[in-house]
């Protein structure tokens, strides 16, 4: 029951404060006066006795101060009256307050927008049971970098390892949806049975799949992705048992996977078949091309290093009745990777650079306001010492300040908030294409969990050293309205501080230079065509009716008829393989004169078969020999071309017009030699930051089968966006069922190809940008209060004969100090954090000399800058007036 009546009293003191004190006080009152009548009765007057009832009790305010405090409510009670006068204390100070509140928010803004990109990318786990377990099993090249596997190196590793529990298999598919609205090309694929059980997930509607679906000949069935069941069929309710047409042949969908089903190894898949190929002794089909993924789930007690070393032991120790051609023979071992780093490992340097600028950025926000927060301490001198003069402990006096630092940074964090919205917008929109989990980029409450934690942390940051030099001042009486004399400490620490924070922001000026540079350099590179005036349009022959590559072939050529016709078109050619898309296909080969190439793995390269026009169009150079053109048709005898430096590198000084050579599936066969007829300018076909691969281009028709997916290239005589409509028309005149998937502008593709350079470019450069700006502000208060606490020496400098000039040029060396001594740590630092942007690099080092030069050199001018103003108010001190004052 004490403890029910302590804590109603103690909620009554907290809601009618004023009405409990009154009570204590009458209550005071009425002992005081008992008291006194006690005194009165041993014989003291009436006055003698009430002074002493007070001296042996206390005044009515001592008793109630020491009554209230009594209580539990107490530390809320004052908690709430500093809340109070830190926010009488802002309002009365608007400029200081809308400087922090601003600064604040933009670092804390900055903050949480890329956590808000990064938690879900590289902090959350992935939505699957047990998903440290899972990991991706792929070949090895010469250079230790990730190969997808063969479909025989899977059934062996899945034969003869221990270290999984389970190993599921998948390869890319891509069907054409026909039957029901246009024609859709699927991203698909074909999985093992047990692809969905190894990563823990099931379908929400229906089955998944079984052993017997995987046999061939068995009833073709698949699994279809939530968004196309509603996109395309009213939802997984009506779908599931009912047969599509895909690629014009009856499946039925089994299956529809839940909404927030994330697919590891294919963040866009539509559609899911049975894996049913199976690995013959025939290494020249499909099933021994580098094209598949390879998840597994590891057995309990193993690890990533075990399943490598085991999978290393396994390829050095083949078995006969394992087939091992000799480009997927195992003795390098395997690579085996978590499913985390597999996923994320080409956007993780252009994250962690991302979360290095933004602590950086917030690095200086937090000294930018503890310079603020000294500045108005040194002003606030007085107050403190009359405080603790009057009796206010050191431990209050603290509290109140953090209380007014951390309204701040809450008033900060709300308007952080605000940006955080903008920057999450900013973020999506310009995030490269396939970066992972980009849909759950967002606002959602473990992102302002992490903003109210942050706010809290640099609330009490940024607000404990100026606080303790606050008291530290007063407690010395640096004030109390005489001497006009100011402590060293202070602007000592400001200035150290206003270092720190010019150190820091060169780091982040030189890491967006250098990217800048890199981005100017890679935009600069020749892309071996040009790109300007061309639209491409990738199209799907499928269906039945194109099962016969002389009916794909006809379908390619009645296409360009029909597009060359249209008004504004040049050229329009054909190819299998468009460069900077994101498309590979390479294939072995080898030389009739170079017969050495039959005994090893001779490598691999591109293929590009193309229609007549095809060089023409996209304006790639003739350095030798002819052109594939209408002559080279199918049956008659091979034409190849070569790109320049793969005839370099193989014929050397030799003419390689008249080479014999053969590719892919001809290799190792008795088939006929194609005829090297030219050689053209090297493509860049992967990135403009990777060199060119070696390329050879045969015709359409001559090689071993015609492509059911190509790309259509047309070079126009004005805007190419514009004539898309028509482009679209003149293919489904010649036939509507055609899928067209992909549209996009040759030039697209060349800006898309530095996408992941250009989003960390972006965001890097808008941080150092505001550090520039935060570092100027910064300066110039220093400068400026530097200014405010020498008046006395500057007017007595002037009256001794100091001209303005030598004012202005004291203030401004004063602050060209503080920026070079700034520059110096912060080249030290850049040289090492720059490190992390290494591989975004492209024509420029991390040191490169330019890039440090020119940082310094705008520091300097910005420090020049920040410091003209304070050094002209000090150049127009007057003497008299100075001395007068004193």
């Amino acid at each position: 029951m004490a403890l029910w009546r302590r804590l109603t009293q103690g909620l009554r003191a907290l809601v009618r404060s004023g009405r409990v004190d009154a009570d204590v006080d009458d209550e005071v009152a009425d002992y005081l006066e008992r008291a006194a009548a006690d005194h009165a009765a041993r014989g003291l007057s009436a006055d003698a006795a009430r002074r002493a009832a007070i001296l042996e009790n206390g005044t009515v305010l001592t008793i109630r101060e020491e009554v209230r405090s009594s209580g539990w409510e107490h530390p809320i009670e004052t908690t709430l009256q500093d809340v109070r006068y830190a926010l009488r204390g802002l309002r009365r100070n608007p400029g200081f307050t809308l400087a922090v509140v601003g600064t604040l928010a933009l670092g804390l803004g900055a903050s949480t927008a890329v956590y808000s990109a990064v938690r879900p990318i590289l902090l959350d786990p992935l939505p699957f049971p047990q998903a440290d377990q899972l990991v991706t099993v792929d070949d090895r090249t010469s250079d230790g970098t990730p190969l997808p596997a063969t479909l025989g190196t899977f059934a062996e590793v899945r034969e003869r390892s221990h270290s999984f529990a389970s190993l599921a298999a998948t390869d890319a598919w891509r069907p054409s949806l026909t039957g029901s609205g246009d024609p859709e090309l699927l991203p698909g694929q074909a999985v093992t049975s047990n692809y969905f059980t190894l990563l823990g997930s099931t379908p929400s509607a229906g089955r998944g799949f079984s052993q017997a679906d995987e046999v061939p000949g068995a009833p073709k069935v698949v699994i279809i992705s939530d968004g196309l069941a509603k996109r395309r069929f009213g939802g997984a309710g009506a779908i599931v048992g009912q047969t599509i047409l895909l690629d014009e042949d009856p499946a039925v969908v089994v299956g529809v996977m839940p909404p927030d089903f994330a697919n590891p190894l294919g963040p866009t898949v539509d559609v899911w078949r049975p894996l049913r190929e199976q690995p013959t002794a025939d290494l020249q089909t499909r099933m021994w091309g580098h094209h598949y993924r390879i998840v597994g789930r590891l057995a309990p007690a193993a690890s990533p290093d075990d399943a490598h070393r085991e999978l290393l032991a396994i390829g050095q120790a083949p078995r006969p009745e394992f087939s091992r051609p000799e480009w997927a023979d195992l003795s390098q071992g395997m690579v085996v990777r978590p499913l985390r780093e597999a996923v994320t490992g080409s956007i993780r340097p252009a994250l962690v650079a991302m979360i290095a600028s933004v602590l950086l950025l917030l690095a200086i926000v937090s000294v930018n306001v503890a310079n603020l927060l000294l500045a108005r301490g040194a002003q606030r001198h007085d107050e403190f010492a009359m405080r603790l003069a009057l009796g206010a402990g050191r431990a209050r006096l603290l509290r109140q300040l953090l209380t007014e630092s951390l309204a701040l940074a809450l008033l900060g964090g709300v308007l952080g908030l605000m940006i955080a919205a903008v920057g999450v917008g900013a973020l999506v929109a310009l995030s490269p294409p396939g970066l992972p989990h980009v849909e759950a980029i967002r606002l959602d409450a473990s992102v302002l969990a992490f903003a109210f934690a942050l706010t809290t942390i640099v609330g009490i940051v940024v607000g404990v050293a100026p606080a303790l030099g606050a008291i530290r001042a007063g407690a010395t009486g640096g004030g109390m309205g005489g001497s006009r004399r100011t402590t060293a400490g202070p602007g000592r620490t400001r200035r150290v501080l206003v270092v720190s924070e010019i150190a820091l922001a060169l780091v982040l000026l030189v890491s967006s230079g250098l990217l800048f540079r890199s981005g100017r350099s890679l935009m600069a590179v020749d892309a071996g065509f040009d790109p300007s005036h061309l639209i491409t349009l990738q199209v799907v022959a499928s269906g039945h009716e194109f099962d016969s590559d002389a009916a794909r072939l006809q379908f390619y050529a009645r296409t360009i008829e029909s597009v060359r016709t249209l008004p504004g078109v040049t050229t329009a050619a054909f190819t299998s393989l468009l460069p900077l898309s994101g498309e590979t296909d390479e294939y072995g080969y080898e030389a009739q004169s170079l017969p050495e190439l039959r005994a090893e793995n001779s490598g691999s390269a591109a293929r590009y078969a193309v229609t007549p026009d095809y060089f023409t169009t996209m304006q790639i150079p003739l350095l030798r020999g002819r052109l594939l053109d209408a002559t080279d048709r199918p049956g008659g005898p091979g034409s190849l071309v070569l790109s320049a430096s793969f005839a370099r590198r193989l014929f050397g000084d030799k003419d390689p017009i008249g080479q014999q050579m053969r590719f892919g599936p001809s290799v190792g066969h008795d088939a006929p030699w194609g005829t090297v007829v030219g050689v053209v300018g090297d493509v860049r076909q992967y990135s403009l930051a990777l060199a060119a691969p070696d390329a050879f281009y045969v015709a359409s028709g001559q090689w071993n089968w015609t492509d059911r997916v190509a790309t259509l290239i047309v070079q126009s005589t004005g805007e190419p966006t514009e004539l898309v409509p028509a482009l679209r028309h003149a293919v489904w005149e010649v036939n509507p069922n055609v899928p067209i998937p992909r549209v996009e502008t040759m030039t697209g593709y060349v800006q898309a190809s530095a996408a992941d350079r250009q989003f960390v470019r972006s965001a890097i450069g808008v941080f150092a940008a505001a550090a520039l700006l935060l570092a100027a502000i910064g300066l110039y208060g220093v400068i400026s209060g530097s200014v405010t606490e020498r008046y006395r020496e500057i007017g007595i400098r002037t009256a001794l004969g100091a001209t303005p000039a030598s004012i202005v040029g004291q203030v401004v060396r004063r602050a060209l100090g503080l920026a070079l001594v700034g520059a110096a740590i912060g080249v030290a630092g850049a040289a090492v954090a720059t490190r992390l942007i290494e591989s975004m690099l492209f024509g420029v080092t991390a040191l490169d000399p330019l890039t440090y030069l020119a940082v310094i050199a705008l520091l300097t001018l910005v420090a020049v800058l920040a410091a003209w103003a304070p050094a002209r108010r000090a150049s127009s001190v007057d003497p008299i007036v100075t001395l007068r004052a004193e």
